[in-house]
């Protein structure tokens, strides 16, 4: 290598072009440095100091870094070949460092085929689905082949760390469906670029595509820079000798500084797009297409540059005969038990496959798979999860975690539309609209009391009215009395009397006034009225306020006397907030409990502190349980949940829960499937075709009050509130009785009375006989009366 480098010194150069290896990077890098003599190369990029060192070949760290965000990748597992994955290494476990990745790094060079089979076995033990492979092409492909052979390839996430994805042999590989992205650094569809690789193809057929792109585009580079420097007119005739280049210490080449640097500011469109380097003279203000491997081939996904970052730009034709595949195996739809989404029937060890499900999302999964044409397998979701990401080691679990990680295709099943969620997998239009409510156990009905009639008046207005009526009644007596309209002369029929001074009376005593208010307040009237001015407007005032007053409670006695109300302890997340009697908590694990963790409502802040510092816990493990405590906290325990399966719940015997309040938030359960998957436009657009069908609203009708088990919420309310019952009206009774009862014992105490007065009056004999006659026939006299 270093006789090459003296004879071609000997020669004179102005700069070289070339590849190099690990072997010997740093001697070349050395002998440029010191002879200041420039070296161009599409060789891998390494991190140097060195200005003479100019490198075609950008650099993968940073759209690495980027799409490693994109996909949320914080486990995984590297291999690498020093000769190019040691620079990309290094700046992985940096970020490893800063965020608490889980990182395990392969060099390749170390295994051989054996251990290599050995190591995926191993990994497929440990779960380990997320691969990067950064080496180049001859050693990738061979890779793949070996990788190829694996049964459950699906469950794979690979990220291939190489320039040329379209350059690699997926015609077998693609056919297993997996899942690999890489990085296309020449556009192939450009004619004037395929013309020059063909070429290219043609005079060097171990070389690669994107190899050569490079090798073409430091010739470029080259023929520009030595015009400009001829354009500027810069004497470079003076060439390096060997004897400089042998000296000690060597004596650099005046004119290199001047060709490096008409070589760093060339900027030109070459085959691998825009050439431009910096001070460093790497690779800048370039731009990388990512690639995904479908089943049609590769095709692009977004692309990378210095300004944008990483930028997704995937776009999926819903048309079916693209995705060849579809109609030839069966897709593996994720679910989750949970009634009535996705339920067993009663029989269901007599059935075999999908029929040994019902519900909802049973039948949901049904439509959208005529709708679209495949075949699917029902299966429940291993670990009973929605899916979340674990704080810890940022796995996603449930239904998420394995359409992420390949285990399964689609998910039918209640699973909420979220941002974390969206930004691993896909969700199509919401199937169902819903939102998070408060289901509390049903308080017992507060039947009407005997004096349930007092009710349309507050107990403050009924003493109003009783001191009204006294007041009304006295103030009615004193104007009687002070004005002379009301007194008028009694007349007799005896002479005697009538030569005597005439007696004027007035109607109006006190208890006369007292029954003319009653009367008035009862709407019956009486026999004497008031003849004054001043009488007749108190009683006119006092028909005005009985009018409101009886009209009032006309118009609210119906409702008070027909509907049996229950009083519910809380009305909505405000009350739950403000007190701590009611415990109160979520499924452990979903969409609610991570809605409360990240709000910044001051409400809901406040609950979620006491959820997560209650002991015990008040989270559960799933909904069933959750109903579970709530029905036998009596009423002690609140659960938060979806509305749509709080509403099927209190629907179902025996019928002692309830929602209270309005919605917590507005959301939607989704149809999912794995990032840039094929299904996912033909399932989208069948779920809004069942949605204009209104086969959803059949369905959730079907589900959630035909077959409910304590019939429509608005059932049977008219027949509740259209007749009294005895209870209802109890007090009138009683006070009817016990007024004829006291009636009775009045007139009783008044007949007495006045027997006495009578007998006292009438000068009867001392003899015991007469006496006795005398009182036996007044007694006589007055009980005729009484009877008549």
């Amino acid at each position: 290598f270093i006789k090459s480098i003296q004879q071609n010194f000997s020669r004179g150069v102005y700069a070289i072009m070339g590849l190099y290896d690990r072997r010997t990077v740093n001697m070349l890098m050395s002998f440029c440095g010191s002879l200041h003599v420039c070296f161009v190369t599409p060789s891998f990029p390494v991190h140097s100091k060195n200005h003479f060192l100019l490198q075609l070949r950008p650099s993968l760290q940073e759209p690495l870094m980027a799409l490693l965000d994109h996909f949320y990748w914080t486990r995984f597992v590297y291999f690498y070949s020093p000769d190019s994955g040691l620079g990309v290494l290094q700046r992985i476990l940096d970020a490893a460092a800063e965020r608490g990745w889980q990182v395990t790094s392969v060099n390749l060079d170390s295994l051989t085929e054996t251990t290599f089979v050995k190591l995926l076995t191993d990994l497929d033990y440990k779960k380990e689905f997320q691969v990067i492979i950064n080496c180049e092409l001859e050693r990738l492909n061979s890779i793949l082949n070996l990788v190829s052979n694996r049964k459950n390839l699906k469950n794979y996430h690979y990220i291939l760390a190489n320039l040329g994805f379209m350059d690699l042999n997926f015609s077998e590989f693609q056919k297993l469906a997996p899942n690999v992205t890489g990085f296309q650094l020449v556009n192939q569809s450009d004619p004037e670029i395929r013309r020059i690789n063909d070429d290219w193809m043609d005079f060097n057929s171990k070389d690669t595509r994107y190899t050569g792109a490079l090798t073409y585009d430091g010739v470029s580079v080259l023929s520009a820079a030595f015009q400009n420097l001829r354009q500027q007119r810069i004497d470079i005739s003076h060439r390096g000798n060997a004897g400089e280049c042998l000296a000690n210490p060597p004596a650099p080449w005046g004119q290199g500084i001047d060709i490096q640097r008409a070589l760093q500011q060339v900027r030109l469109n070459g085959l691998s797009g825009n050439v431009q380097f910096d001070d460093r003279g790497q690779r800048t203000n370039f731009s990388l297409m990512v690639m995904e491997l479908s089943l049609s081939g590769p095709r692009k996904i977004g692309f990378w540059n210095d300004r944008s970052g990483y930028v997704n730009t995937a776009t999926y034709r819903p048309v079916l005969e693209e995705f060849y595949g579809l109609h030839n195996r069966t897709y593996i739809v994720t679910t989750i038990l949970e009634a009535p989404y996705m339920m067993l029937r009663k029989n269901h060890e007599q059935f075999t496959g999908n029929d040994r499900y019902e519900g909802y999302c049973a039948e949901l999964a049904a439509e959208i798979a005529k709708h679209v044409g495949f075949s699917y397998r029902l299966e429940l979701v291993g670990d009973g999860k929605y899916g979340a990401r674990d704080p810890e080691s940022k796995m996603w679990n449930g239904m998420v975690g394995e359409l992420v990680y390949g285990k399964a295709d689609v998910a039918v099943a209640p699973l909420t539309i979220t941002l974390v969620r969206e930004q691993v997998i896909d969700f199509t239009k919401p199937f169902m609209s819903l939102g998070i409510s408060i289901m509390i156990k049903k308080p017992t009905k507060s039947k009407p009391g005997v004096f349930s009639f007092l009710d349309p008046l507050a107990y403050e207005i009924w003493m109003c009215i009783v001191f009204a009526y006294i007041g009304v009644s006295v103030v009615l007596f004193l104007v009687s009395r002070f004005s002379p309209y009301e007194w008028k002369e009694e007349e007799s029929d005896d002479e005697e009397e009538t030569n005597q001074t005439s007696e004027h009376t007035n109607d109006f005593g006190i208890f006369n006034s007292l029954w003319f208010s009653l009367g008035a307040f009862m709407q019956q009237g009486c026999d004497i009225s008031p003849r004054s001015l001043s009488g007749r407007i108190v009683g006119g005032v006092w028909w005005f306020f009985t009018l409101i007053i009886i009209s009032s409670y006309t118009a609210n006695l119906a409702a008070f006397l027909t509907v049996e109300r229950m009083v519910s302890p809380i009305e909505g997340a405000e009350d739950l907030a403000k007190q701590t009697e009611i415990a109160y908590g979520t499924l452990d694990g979903g969409s609610t409990k991570e809605f409360f963790r990240r709000s910044k409502i001051a409400v809901f802040e406040k609950m979620w502190s006491y959820m997560r510092s209650t002991d015990p816990s008040v989270f559960v493990k799933n909904t069933n349980e959750g109903v579970i405590r709530v029905r036998k906290a009596k009423g002690k325990y609140a659960y938060l949940l979806e509305s749509s399966m709080n509403e099927y719940i209190e629907q179902r015997k025996p019928c002692d829960t309830m929602k209270v309040g309005g919605n917590l938030d507005s959301k939607g359960y989704g149809v999912a499937t794995p990032k840039g998957s094929p299904l996912r436009i033909p399932v989208n657009l069948a779920v809004l075709k069942l949605n204009e069908q209104a086969v959803l609203d059949k369905l959730k009708n079907k589900w959630w009050y035909d077959k409910g088990e304590c019939g429509h919420k608005d059932s049977g309310r008219k027949d509740k509130t259209s007749a009294l019952s005895l209870s209802n009206v109890a007090g009138v009774f009683y006070i009817l009785i016990g007024g004829l009862g006291l009636a009775m014992m009045v007139a009783l105490v008044e007949f007495c009375y006045k027997s006495r007065i009578e007998s006292r009056r009438m000068k009867v004999n001392q003899d015991n006989l007469t006496t006795f006659h005398n009182s036996f026939c007044i007694y006589c006299f007055f009980l005729r009366n009484c009877i008549l």
